[in-house]
């Protein structure tokens, strides 16, 4: 059967060469007998509705040419369905196809992960904020990590912040939370046990990392059915402006403050915690998150 692709494409991404990329790309699926149809959305809500049309209209394969960006909106579409998600990746995170050892830096090869491979079923987690006054409770699927400590609330001040562009705007967002950052009291209920815990930072994990690189999580297994709550407890701002930066090469790991806990559903509640879920905002916590096995098929390379 001929094959039916949608590629779902950020007009933004690729330093301003996405126009060239799409169409090597396109080229390149097309090769191989797919039939290959454009969805470029204005913003995420019309990308994610145009990705769930499709879906629909009975596609076998989405394919995201962005970042982890593009991935959350596809997951968003493709949860839960037998529609493949296939990935090239654009930009400077890509922690999501670098998990699934999907090529970064080079859109042919990943093009071509694509088109020589079979889908493989990893797991998702599911966050679902509880219905508030006149809000109906809403959940959000996320493939990589769910930050609801310090790290999230350096994305919310990033975020705000007009200047400087790129890895500068979040270093000098860390340095300006961590002066009145301090530990947050959390209460939480982990696979029905109920605990309350101080920590620096909270990060529920189905892959390694965020952030571009960030391995908070090393080694976390996207198809174990569990998920990988981390915490970092309670230290000094100087002692963890110390141990942070060390998370790229998970030096972490092995300080004293560093807990990992597997389970397959964590309910989260703090005061003032805004959770993002694939550097994307999520909202406030309390928040209840699961891990929905087997939920996404990807195409990956076979090693994987």
């Amino acid at each position: 059967m001929t094959r039916q692709i949608a590629l779902l494409a950020n007009p933004t991404a690729g330093r301003g060469n996405a126009d060239q990329i799409l169409d090597a790309v396109t080229a390149r699926l097309v090769a191989s007998g797919a039939v290959v149809e454009h969805l470029i959305g204005d913003d995420a809500d019309h990308a994610l509705e145009l990705a769930r049309k499709a879906a629909a209209d009975g596609v076998d394969t989405v394919v995201t040419l962005g970042g982890d960006g593009m991935v959350h909106v596809a997951v968003q579409a493709l949860a839960d369905t037998e529609v493949s998600l296939g990935v090239v990746p654009l930009g400077t995170g890509n922690d999501f196809a670098r998990a699934l050892g999907i090529p970064t830096g080079d859109p042919l090869a990943a093009a071509d992960v694509v088109v020589r491979n079979e889908p493989r079923r990893i797991d998702l987690g599911r966050a679902v904020q509880p219905a508030s006054g006149s809000a109906a409770a809403s959940a959000t699927w996320f493939a990589t990590v769910l930050a609801a400590g310090f790290d999230a609330a350096v994305n919310e001040r990033a975020n705000a912040m007009r200047w400087p562009h790129g890895d500068l705007r979040y270093t000098l967002a860390a340095l300006s939370v961590i002066r009145s950052w301090k530990p947050v009291p959390y209460r939480l209920e982990i696979d029905g046990v109920v605990r309350e815990q101080e920590a620096m930072l909270l990060a529920i994990a189905n892959t390694e990392s965020y952030g571009g690189g960030l391995r908070i999580a090393a080694e976390c297994d996207p198809a174990d059915g569990l998920l990988d709550a981390i915490l970092i407890k309670p230290v000094s701002r100087l002692e963890f402006l110390r141990v942070f930066p060390g998370v790229r090469q998970a030096k972490h790991l092995t300080h004293p403050a560093f807990e990992r806990i597997r389970a397959r559903r964590i309910t989260a509640s703090a005061p003032g915690v805004v959770a993002y879920s694939d550097g994307e905002r999520l909202g406030s916590l309390p928040l209840d998150v699961e891990c929905v096995p087997s939920a996404l098929g990807v195409l990956v390379p076979p090693s994987v």
